[in-house]
């Protein structure tokens, strides 16, 4: 048996996970040496230096279109997309991380070493078309959440959240794995790429066992990116877990799950859109619908955000369901979106909370805009852009995605998510009317202002109104990363 021999030259397209994964295990070396405040701020500047080095390189392999380790990896431009995007999520939850780990007692090196491996492996899901670096990519990102998310170790809460989403994870897990193997077995195939070449060519395979796979499939992939019925873990972990690792989680595993959902599906099941296209129509309108609806319900700003992450996902759902490649464009965009609209929000959860404190209850809010009106007005601009109210990029984004579903004749999924909207307006609109039109009640809470939440919530204000007012920059940029599937 040949040995297999790897071109030293193909190690350079791989430079940003090599980065990446260098300085992880550097910060790692580093806090198992030192301690303290001091040690917890060198690794957060640390961890921002390695994440713009990575963004560099990253964004020079735009352009790119190769595959390398004999077609287990693969560099175009939509997979650039997706790991530019996983790297600034981890510039923003970094710069919140210099004051409020530090102040939680979890900014050590394991801490900052742990959000870079978690974006190594996003990187990794949504940078191939084979089944089995999608599966490696997944484990790396989820194993390195599940501590994440039981830093707080004096908290309770956080580690049912850890352990929560561990066991939960692990069994959505065996299903995308167990899918995965029976498409393997159906056709004796493991490359999107060269299943979607069989599909076309009208080869034989077992239809039974296919579509059972491509079921698990949906339901592996539906618990990362929260969809109803696989949701149930995300109100629990999302309050459970600290602020810095929700606001990660929200957008960096969401973007990643849908990252290698669309690349699959849109890749090697196109033949077959009509048929699982049905399943997601009604994904949508369940995911939409039970999001929106239970955070009615909610008074923790936390579990709000929550339940709303969950309709969010909804709604990018309603273009996914098209199976509409050409037009597969708006969800990338509204995924860029959503992660500085939610990065900013939690941000804002971030300066309200008091120390050992993980909780973020509705009246806390009340009479905000008497005593921060700074930080009141950031949370309006997130709360309103995530109500899809313009001219921020929520609105865009939904715009974007409710007419891909138009232009593919997909009406009635429009509509719902039309209404969807208008229902979540109202618990968005509550959260700014305690903070506009409510006294402040007890003890008001010291917001912590620190300067480093103030330059997050700044530049994600900023990107929100510049998505939102120039929208045409980054659609094109979306429309260059989804060129492969045409």
């Amino acid at each position: 048996m040949e040995a297999l021999i790897i071109p030293a030259s193909e190690f350079r397209w791989i430079m940003p996970e090599i980065m990446l994964t260098g300085w992880a295990l550097l910060l790692l070396m580093i806090g198992a040496l030192t301690k303290g405040s001091s040690a917890s701020k060198v690794c957060g500047v640390l961890s921002i230096i390695g994440s713009v080095c990575t963004l560099y390189l990253t964004l020079n392999l735009w352009g790119t279109n190769l595959d390398v380790f004999n077609q287990l990896y693969t560099i175009d431009n939509y997979g650039t997309f997706f790991k530019a995007l996983f790297i600034v999520i981890l510039i923003l939850v970094s710069v919140v991380s210099l004051g409020y780990a530090d102040r939680e007692g979890i900014g050590s090196g394991e801490y900052y070493s742990l959000l870079m491996f978690g974006v190594l492996g996003m990187m990794v899901m949504t940078s191939s078309h084979h089944f089995i670096t999608i599966f490696i990519g997944l484990e790396v990102m989820s194993l390195s959440i599940y501590v994440l998310c039981g830093l707080l170790r004096g908290n309770i809460a956080s580690v049912e959240a850890s352990l929560k989403y561990f066991l939960l994870g692990a069994f959505a897990t065996a299903f995308l794995l167990y899918g995965m193997a029976m498409i393997y077995g159906s056709t004796g195939i493991m490359d999107v790429v060269e299943l979607k070449k069989y599909f076309l060519m009208k080869e034989p395979f077992s239809a039974t066992m296919f579509i059972i796979g491509l079921g698990f499939l949906i339901v592996g992939f539906g618990f990362k990116i929260a969809s109803v019925p696989f949701h149930m873990w995300t109100p629990d972990v999302y309050q459970g877990a600290p602020t810095s690792v929700t606001a990660y989680m929200a957008t960096g595993v969401k973007a990643a799950a849908f990252g290698a959902l669309i690349r699959v599906f849109f890749t090697a099941f196109i033949p077959f859109q009509f048929g699982w296209s049905e399943v997601i129509w009604i994904l949508a309108v369940l995911t939409m619908c039970v999001g929106n609806i239970t955070a009615l319900a909610q008074r923790d700003i936390k579990r709000m955000l929550a339940y709303s992450s969950i309709a969010h996902a909804g709604y990018v759902l309603v273009a996914f369901a098209t199976g509409d490649r050409a037009l597969a464009s708006s969800m990338l965009y509204y995924l860029m979106a959503y992660a500085f609209m939610n990065i900013g929000a939690f941000t804002v959860v971030i300066v309200l909370q008091k120390k050992g404190d993980n909780n973020s209850d509705l009246d806390s809010y009340a009479g905000l805009g008497v005593r921060h009106p700074f930080i009141a007005l950031c949370m309006s601009i997130f709360l309103l852009s995530l109500a899809g109210v313009p001219p921020l990029a929520g609105f865009m984004g939904k715009f974007y995605v409710f007419s891909t579903a138009v232009k593919a004749e997909y009406y009635w999924l429009a509509i719902i998510g039309f209404l969807n909207s208008v229902v979540a307006a109202y618990y968005y609109l509550r959260v700014m009317m305690y903070m506009y039109f409510r006294e402040t009640i007890g003890e008001p809470g010291a917001a912590d202002k620190a300067p480093q939440y103030g330059l997050v919530m700044v530049i994600c204000i900023w990107a929100l109104l510049h998505m939102g007012i120039f929208p045409k920059t980054f659609i094109l940029i979306a429309q260059k990363a989804v060129g492969i599937f045409s």
